[in-house]
């Protein structure tokens, strides 16, 4: 379903705008504006998941994070099922968590089959402790410690090797890892002789996204030159505790284009080959991820199924070119995940009108709960959840509480009239939410619920005063 701002349309009698529209739709969900299961019920409320958004504010609290269980599970199986159909070798799909880690997501996405990609100790032990099997677990990070390395090596999750020191410091470790101080309060150990290593490079190329997104071109901080290929490959093959299985590069995130995805297959094909003159065997070749989501009405992603078409033909072309089989394909989707399947609900409070200016409505979140606006003047779509029917009649700006005056959420939203305590909610906002959120002001990051069959499970509770505390200390001289 996709939300519009067409002219309001009859549905069983009622005018509903923005209108829900197309259901049967078999587009992905990152081409969805709402999630897959979005509805107005018969009290005129939004609903997702067959829950009553403005119940769930009044139960939960606000703001409120609203993840959809089915548009979530949805994304996982159209990205497995279309690696299966168009890859004819190995595959796996690995969800980058990063765009949202916790112990529910992580679990959901283990259960429809896919790895993990993390970046950092406390994503690896999330993802462990959510049941993840290790061997589908692959480390990132261009600054990793000694400590996440450790924890990573000895779980036997693979690591993806960013750079010269990450490599030599690897090739230093003294294995097994049974008996290190450092490991007690790891996950159990695994007394493995190899370190399991993946290469990060730059693939130089560039893609029509935000800058600080871009990631793929020459002049960024993750992975090697590939001007120093000969280089790294000489070392991984001096070093037999390396157990080397592949290459990975990504080009960057919230991407429409699909040519340089398919151009990143034979850059990464032309590096399989030259590992084999040094006796490396490329098991592996991770492509990234990178698709973008319907955030507004003018975006228009590729599927996701076009989009895993083209990568893996991309990969066969360039194998058959080069008469090398297939490796195993692996993909690193996060957003195109995650992102189309939350809402954050918030209650409206304050009104500021500046005649022939601007009218402000404050809500009781903003930056420190959605930092994406005021980062990367990132752009959304906003709805009144508790007047679903009324027509659009103004045009708002939404600011957050935050004593900042760039806490804009957005800059011009078309809604209908509006009065403190009213429901508003902000669409796509899966990726990137709560896991940049922060306590800035010291406001308490929200809560979050899992929506199911008209069930609402609560997947991250809401923090409180005495939690923004929790890690405060007093020193004796200032009681």
């Amino acid at each position: 379903m996709v939300l519009t701002t067409a002219p309001s349309v009859q549905n069983s009698g009622r005018q509903y705008l923005p209108k829900i529209v197309d259901n049967a739709s078999p587009a992905s969900p990152n081409q969805h504006l709402m999630p897959l299961t979005a509805n107005v019920n018969d009290v005129d409320h939004l609903e997702i998941g067959g829950c009553d958004v403005p119940q769930l504010v009044e139960q939960f609290g606000s703001p409120l994070y609203i993840l959809d269980e089915e548009t979530l599970r949805t994304a996982c199986r159209q990205y497995r099922q279309a690696i299966d159909r168009y890859y004819p070798a190995e595959s796996q799909v690995l969800y980058a968590s990063k765009a949202w880690n916790c112990l529910a997501i992580c679990a959901i996405v283990r259960s429809e089959g896919l790895g993990i990609d993390v970046a950092s100790g406390g994503e690896l032990y999330t993802a462990l402790q959510a049941g993840v099997d290790s061997t589908k677990i692959y480390l990132h990070g261009n600054n990793k410690s000694i400590k996440e390395l450790k924890l990573a090596a000895a779980s036997g999750c693979t690591i993806v090797v960013d750079n010269w020191l990450e490599l030599q410091t690897l090739a230093s470790f003294k294995l097994p890892f049974s008996s290190d101080p450092e490991l007690r309060d790891a996950p159990p150990v695994r007394d493995s002789q190899t370190v399991r290593i993946m290469l990060r490079l730059t693939p130089g190329i560039e893609c029509h996204t935000h800058e600080y997104i871009r990631t793929g071109h020459i002049d960024s901080k993750f992975g090697f030159d590939p001007h120093q290929l000969d280089e790294v490959f000489t070392f991984v093959s001096q070093h037999p505790t390396l157990n080397f299985v592949g290459l990975h590069a990504h080009i960057g995130s919230q991407i429409f284009e699909l040519q340089p995805h398919k151009d990143l297959g034979g850059v990464m094909v032309s590096w399989l080959q030259k590992a084999g003159h040094y006796g490396l065997s490329v098991q592996e070749l991770n492509v990234g991820g990178g698709l973008g989501i319907r955030y507004t009405e003018t975006d228009d992603p590729p599927s996701i199924e076009a989009w895993v078409k083209v990568v893996c033909q991309g990969v066969q072309a360039a194998c058959e070119a080069q008469q090398i089989p297939l490796p195993k394909l692996l993909c690193e989707p996060g957003r195109s995940l995650v992102g189309s399947a939350c809402v954050t609900a918030y209650i409206i409070g304050s009104r500021k009108v500046i005649p022939e200016v601007r009218t402000y409505i404050a809500v009781d979140g903003g930056m420190s709960d959605n930092p994406r606006p005021i980062t990367y003047q990132s752009e959304y779509r906003a709805i009144v959840a508790n007047q679903m029917s009324a027509s659009l009649t103004e045009e708002v700006t939404i600011a957050g509480k935050h004593c900042e005056s760039g806490d804009i959420l957005i800059k011009q939203s078309q809604l209908p009239k509006t009065a403190p305590g009213d429901i508003l909610v902000v669409m796509g906002t899966g990726a990137y939410n709560y896991s940049m959120a922060s306590n800035y002001n010291r406001l308490p990051r929200p809560g979050a619920v899992l929506v199911k069959d008209g069930e609402a499970s609560i997947i991250l509770q809401r923090e409180t005063y005495q939690d923004l505390i929790r890690q405060d200390r007093l020193p004796e001289q200032l009681r």
